[in-house]
């Protein structure tokens, strides 16, 4: 077995994506490997989808996502874009579906080059969250950060994607707060015994939220899918908005929007927007040395 495989460098709304190609292989992109790319600022990420051979019946592939601190992650939204582009140069197709830890998630890029992924349905018991403590309604659980009398965040909207969620309801930009300096306390709070990602969502409009997540294992991210999924399902749950919004990413590097619509039919979450390729190589999944492929022109390419 050959010690290099095909990557890509992508990116979904500034998401920055490693897309690994590990088919007809055994082995996996190791912790070691994920954290000595991160440290390298070439192919620094927040996730790496490592695509494997199919393990069920129906599905293309089997995605690993892994985390920049070599942690696995049950979902990622914008990555899994990525994925159906680079597979869909690759093969002309335009829907997939795919199985995770987290489940099955069936996706189809569009004529107009956007891509809609199906992330399943939403978990808001406690228990399956996860959470430290009961809660009936999960909507609005008792946490905050700052004085008690004048709390900087409080009351988060908790649910699960696939991975645990927190969503803060802030009334100003979620810039304007040191996301960076409460991100770490939130994601490793007590409350979650699995950490969570943190998101600052401000209500737009009754059908558009802005957004800033910090994201478990990886930090400060430019965008997160998962987490705007979050963010929509819970200003729906609590009133703010309708079942259809638009999310204005804040920290995306260019100006960009996400469409999510949390469906009335079957309670699925359904995420809509771009993704980018950037540039390919081959690495090692056992160490992380990887090398550039010549320069390249152009869109999307096959990996």
């Amino acid at each position: 077995m050959t010690d290099k495989v095909q990557f890509a460098r992508m990116n979904g709304l500034g998401n920055k994506i490693l897309v690994v190609d590990m088919r007809g292989r055994k082995d996996r992109v190791t912790p070691a490997a994920a954290i000595a790319l991160n440290a390298d600022p070439a192919t620094a990420f927040d996730q790496i989808m490592a695509i494997h051979d199919p393990k069920a019946d129906g599905t293309d592939a089997w995605i690993d996502i892994v985390n920049c601190d070599g942690s696995m992650a049950q979902a990622c939204g914008n990555g899994t874009r990525c994925v159906v582009q680079a597979l869909a140069a690759e093969t002309g197709r335009k829907a997939f579906t795919f199985q995770t830890i987290a489940g099955i998630l069936n996706a189809r890029e569009h004529e107009d080059g956007t891509i809609s992924v199906d992330m399943g349905e939403p978990v808001f018991a406690w228990d399956r969250i996860p959470l430290a403590e009961e809660f009936a309604d999960t909507s609005r659980i008792e946490l905050q950060i700052g004085p008690i009398d004048n709390p900087v965040l409080h009351s988060p909207s908790a649910m699960s994607m696939g991975n645990p969620h927190a969503i803060f309801w802030v009334d100003k930009d979620p810039m304007s707060f040191d996301l960076d300096r409460f991100g770490p306390l939130l994601e490793n709070h007590p409350m979650f015994p699995e950490r969570a990602n943190i998101t600052l969502a401000q209500m737009l409009s009754p059908s558009s939220l802005r957004t800033r997540t910090w994201e478990r294992g990886a930090g400060l991210t430019l965008a997160c899918g998962s987490a705007a999924c979050a963010a929509a399902v819970s200003a729906a749950r609590t009133g703010r908005t309708g079942r259809k919004v638009t999310i204005d990413v804040a920290s995306a590097p260019a100006p960009a929007k996400l469409t999510i619509e949390w469906r009335e039919r079957d309670d699925h979450v359904v995420m809509t927007g771009p993704a980018e390729w950037e540039w390919s190589g081959t690495l090692n999944p056992t160490t992380g040395i990887w090398r550039r492929d010549e320069a390249e022109t152009g869109g999307a390419r096959a990996l």
